[in-house]
């Protein structure tokens, strides 16, 4: 028999090679995206019944299903890779640039608040975002490094707003430590980007907490103690999926008791 991970990773390329999303799935077989998103993983045990949805959706037997050996149904399918980082296009790149630029208005001249501390601000941000809505904010992939998530891409777009007189960064001294920092020179505008009031409300949220006025060493463990991030390895991309599984301290969504 398989186990639950091996049956979990059946079901995601059976979802997969139809291109369906998890929400497709979800809506086909009755459930919450939270548990498709769990089963996929390994974290949820599938049930008899739910199985037997499952094999006569994607029209394949119990044995195919719950058989130790690769099967042929699933052979060329495709398989994201956790490693793939998305290129931000232009419209997520000019909602980034509002984002940053709203967070920099609010928080950016706070003393502790450097690149760090800015990193990730913008996670809790997305993923916060993310475990409300089960959608992207900024559209940013993040990768897990030595001092917690950071931002891919994050750069290209800080060169495109220096270039543009958007923004400044300069070197500032913290407790005789170089600190990068961000310099905000024209208002955001978040209304131009459409987060609607969803989006600014989790952004508001981020900044109002005590995460804005962590040092860097006090958020960079905060962020490392967060499931998405403690479960990924380092140098690889975290999965934004991940937040299904946080514990209740780092959680921002109420869940329904099954």
């Amino acid at each position: 028999m398989v186990t639950y991970k091996q049956l979990g990773e059946k079901i995601k390329k059976l979802r997969e090679g139809r291109s369906w999303s998890q929400e497709l799935l979800a809506e086909k077989l009755n459930l919450s995206r939270p548990a498709i998103s769990q089963i996929e993983i390994g974290q949820r045990k599938v049930g008899s019944l739910e199985l037997k949805r499952i094999t006569k959706l994607f029209n394949v037997s119990f044995d195919e299903m719950l058989g130790e050996e690769q099967n042929k149904i699933l052979k060329g399918t495709s398989q994201k890779k956790k490693s793939a980082v998305l290129k931000l296009n232009q419209a997520s790149k000019e909602k980034l640039k509002q984002i940053l630029l709203y967070v920099l208005e609010k928080c950016g001249a706070k003393p502790n608040v450097g690149e760090t501390v800015l990193y990730k601000l913008l996670y809790f941000c997305d993923f916060n975002f993310y475990e409300l809505y089960e959608k992207p904010l900024t559209g940013l992939t993040y990768k897990r490094i030595k001092f917690g998530p950071a931002p891919c891409g994050f750069e290209e777009v800080v060169k495109e707003m220096i270039k543009e007189g958007q923004l400044k960064k300069i070197t500032a001294d913290y407790y005789g430590k170089p600190q990068k920092k961000y310099i905000p020179l024209v208002e955001a505008d978040l209304e131009k980007v459409k987060i609607g009031v969803n989006g600014k409300e989790v952004i508001d949220n981020v900044i109002n907490s005590r995460l804005s006025n962590m040092n860097a060493s006090a958020i960079a463990d905060y962020s490392h103690q967060d499931i998405p991030c403690e479960t990924t390895p380092e140098d690889e991309i975290i999965d934004y999926e991940l937040v299904f599984y946080r514990r209740p301290a780092y959680s921002v969504r109420n869940y329904p008791e099954d």
